[in-house]
């Protein structure tokens, strides 16, 4: 027990300084981030508090209150910074690929599988739903980007469905903050066995990435293929 307490008391403070930085890079973008947290914060407290009086308890209402308190804050603060993160992250090239690296456990993803010098990206996605290709870009452009790879996929796996997104805000099209749950809604048709087979035939297939370094995350807005490099 001993020496697990000064590693508790390092985590600490990392994720003390972790929320004070997101909070700061939340207020960039939403100013009034301090003054929502504090109205929700006492109109909590506040309403635990009045009932606690009307019934003859204010103390342990009060206790509850401040519990509940403390945690509609943590809520409310949760989704706007998800919010604020998503308004940066708009618009931006690779910001799918950034969305997709945290989709979560039961998915390999693959970054910039497909691209053209326009930076029309096209991402895949490996999961219990079969493969899921995620373009972003010019809505015109990218069709023929996710055509080929589509065409690409169907015939080297041709027993695990393909599905397709283009993040924008377009008819047919899924804004940036929805592809995450519009992929977790799709249905699960694939065991693991099949999932692990499914990424060994792809990674034997190659991709875009193994023959151009890109770095994680959104892609700098002046970064262009290497000359004679391959748009597929």
């Amino acid at each position: 027990m001993a020496r697990k307490e000064p590693a508790a008391d390092a985590a600490n403070p990392g994720r003390l300084k972790q929320i004070a930085l997101t909070y700061k890079m939340t207020r960039k973008a939403d100013k009034k981030i301090g003054l929502v947290l504090a109205a929700v914060g006492i109109v909590v407290l506040g309403v635990l508090l009045a009932i606690g009086f009307l019934i003859g308890h204010p103390i342990y209402l009060g206790i509850l209150g401040l519990l509940l308190a403390f945690l509609a804050m943590a809520i409310v603060f949760g989704r706007r910074a998800e919010r604020a993160a998503f308004g940066q992250m708009e618009g931006q090239p690779g910001a799918a690929a950034a969305v997709l690296d945290n989709i979560g456990r039961g998915w390999t993803t693959t970054p910039a599988v497909a691209m053209n010098r326009n930076q029309d990206v096209v991402h895949r996605a490996v999961g219990k739903a079969g493969i899921v290709l995620v373009a972003e870009g010019n809505p015109n452009r990218v069709k023929s980007l996710l055509a080929a790879e589509k065409k690409k996929m169907n015939r080297i796996v041709v027993d695990v469905p393909v599905h397709d997104i283009i993040v924008g805000h377009g008819e047919g099209q899924v804004e940036l903050k929805k592809v995450r749950t519009t992929m977790l809604k799709l249905p699960r048709v694939l065991t693991g066995p099949q999932v692990t087979a499914t990424n060994d035939r792809l990674r034997a297939m190659g991709d875009l990435m193994s023959n151009m370094p890109l770095p994680k995350g959104p892609m700098p807005k002046g970064m262009k293929l290497p000359k004679g490099g391959k748009a597929r």
